[in-house]
């Protein structure tokens, strides 16, 4: 078999790594460090620097890579290049070493690699979107749903690289295996993605054998969605690959840690700074708009269906009909709640809930009785909602499913994306709902009513 040569992309990543290397040791020559022993510490800083990076892949960015996956690399890099960086003052016995100066270099590396990082990423995508380089040519054996998806993501995101010279149909009564290989050999192509379910176990083995022996990436569009959208582990007993599910990421003790250090922390800030001033003034206000309590506080089902008190601030003018949600240009809202409401102002009282340990800042949010009573028996994984805390906000909300539940299709589609969080929940997937909730709220969103 003839190999295919490898594209110029290949060094992309080499080309970065000596690029990080050259800007972290010329830092390290400029600054006052006081070294006793300057070229033990280049090499000591570069070596480090190249081990983390091999072990944690901080360099193997994919095509299809979010910011947010970017962001997470750089902070494990960081984070253990500091703990070895001020090791060297024990390691090598330094002791007139500038701490201060060793923070201000670690600083500048960090500034520095994170600006070339994303000079990289940025210019990338522009290159792939304009110039049309970097390309990556594919083919997609499959005529499905999952297969016009993965089509569509090629062509909706011309920044990812992937150009698509051809789709077979397997179930067409003219196909055979051969022609898609031959058509493979002569254009090129750089990957193969296959649906498993329409292909048969000798077509798989031999592109497989193709595959592996033309050096061309092969991948498998799983199609069945209960077990291959859950994050999966590969164990191999003796020589037998075995495939389980992984436990949920909150199971893990120390991931329930750092996500509830992360909303106490930032709900005391919170209310510390602003709320301490700004639930007075809104408290007022709400009193002058209407007669009523300042805040509105309902009974919903929390951490494995627990009842808790939701605070909210009160929108509505004083009613019995609480277990209905707000619906567009409800009568039940007064002029101060519909602003309220329009700019998520009246969910602020829940980092009270947060700080009380009843309440996530991100979590799927709380439902009423009324709708667990109807939806759990007939949304698939509904309960599964319960088994983390509610939270302010959700992946759902993130995505513009708020506010009112007007068909069936919105509360499966609200499911689907908390039992997402749920199974796939990190702390930087987090961060990026809060981030895009944020920005929901500066632009305005029609259902937020």
């Amino acid at each position: 078999m003839i190999f295919q040569k490898e594209k110029y992309s290949g060094f992309i990543n080499p080309i970065s790594l000596i690029l990080d290397l050259v800007v972290i040791n010329v830092l390290a020559y400029n600054l006052p460090l006081l070294l006793k022993f300057p070229l033990v510490f280049h090499s000591y800083i570069s070596f480090a620097w190249i081990i983390i990076a091999i072990k944690i892949n901080f360099y193997e960015i994919y095509r299809f890579a979010k910011a947010t996956y970017i962001l997470k690399q750089l902070f494990r890099q960081f984070v253990f290049f500091f703990l070895i960086l001020y090791a060297f003052i024990g390691f090598f016995k330094q002791p007139n070493i500038s701490r201060l100066m060793l923070g201000v270099f670690f600083l500048s590396v960090c500034i520095s690699v994170l600006f070339l990082k994303f000079l990289n990423y940025y210019l990338l995508k522009k290159y792939r979107t304009k110039v049309k380089g970097n390309i990556s040519y594919v083919v997609v054996i499959g005529n499905n749903r999952k297969t016009d998806q993965l089509i569509k993501i090629f062509n909706n995101h011309t920044e990812y690289g992937y150009q698509l010279l051809n789709q077979f149909e397997p179930k067409a009564s003219d196909f055979e295996i051969n022609n898609c290989i031959k058509f493979i050999s002569e254009n090129k192509i750089d990957e193969i993605y296959c649906s498993v379910r329409e292909l048969n176990d000798k077509e798989i083995s031999e592109l497989v054998n193709y595959a592996d022996n033309n050096l061309i990436g092969l991948k498998f569009i799983p199609d069945n969605k209960e077990i291959f959208t859950k994050q999966l582990n590969l164990e191999y007993y003796e020589y037998l690959p075995i495939l389980s599910l992984r436990e949920l990421p909150l199971d893990d003790p120390f991931n329930r840690f750092y996500k509830r250090l992360f909303d106490f922390i930032i709900s005391l800030l919170i209310f510390v700074f602003i709320l301490s001033w700004l639930m007075p003034l809104i408290g007022i206000l709400i009193v002058l708009d209407s007669k009523g309590p300042v805040f509105f506080r309902q009974n919903r089902p929390g951490f494995k269906e627990e009842g808790f008190g939701c605070y909210k601030f009160r929108t509505m003018v004083a009613n019995e009909s609480t277990e209905k949600s707000a619906t567009r240009n409800d009568p039940r809202i007064t002029k101060l709640g519909a602003f309220l409401r329009k700019t998520s102002i009246d969910e602020l009282p829940q980092f009270v809930n947060v700080l009380l340990g009843q309440m996530s800042i991100v979590g799927p949010r709380p439902h009423l009785w009324r709708q667990n009573e109807v939806y759990g028996p007939t949304i698939q994984k509904y309960m599964l909602r319960h088994y983390v805390n509610p939270g302010i906000t959700g992946l759902a909300q993130s995505k513009g499913y708020r506010g009112e539940i007007e068909t069936s299709d919105e509360i499966r589609n609200r499911t689907r994306y908390d039992i997402f969080y749920i199974e796939n929940w990190s702390f930087f997937m987090d961060l990026k709902i809060v981030l895009q909730t944020a920005l929901n709220i500066l632009k305005g969103e029609e259902k937020a009513y």
